[in-house]
């Protein structure tokens, strides 16, 4: 599978990143080096323990890897789990909604992780 595939499985944008990035090789080792990226881990850990301040870090800093490297479906699940998480040290999350934002999160982490395996086993 070719680098464009593995971005058109998952709703990214090759030709984005390809303007910051011009050398397909980098872009290929940042992409497969996405995988032992823990902002995902950390967020799911963080909230199992209703660390919602910690949460919102690893929200943030998955939102903006997944920035950097055109993950567009990612990014907009994240930035919607951010921006709700924002202000959760003034004021308690509504958990189902952090649950409902969670799962677009970990819906749209795992296709790029599907496509990303796929494209380095290819």
């Amino acid at each position: 599978m070719l680098l464009k595939d593995c971005y058109d499985m998952f709703g990214g944008s090759y030709e984005n990143v390809k303007q910051r990035i011009p050398k397909e090789e980098m872009i290929e080792r940042f992409v497969i080096k996405f995988l032992s990226d823990s902002s995902y881990e950390v967020l799911c850990r963080s909230f199992e323990e209703g660390d919602y301040a910690e949460a919102f870090r690893a929200a943030h800093s998955l939102k903006g890897v997944s920035q950097n490297l055109g993950f567009l479906r990612l990014v907009a699940s994240a930035s919607a789990l951010t921006e709700y998480l924002r202000n959760s040290s003034e004021k308690q999350p509504d958990k189902a909604q952090c649950q409902k934002l969670l799962k677009q999160v970990s819906e749209d982490y795992f296709n790029v992780v599907e496509a990303v395996r796929m494209m380095k086993d290819a």
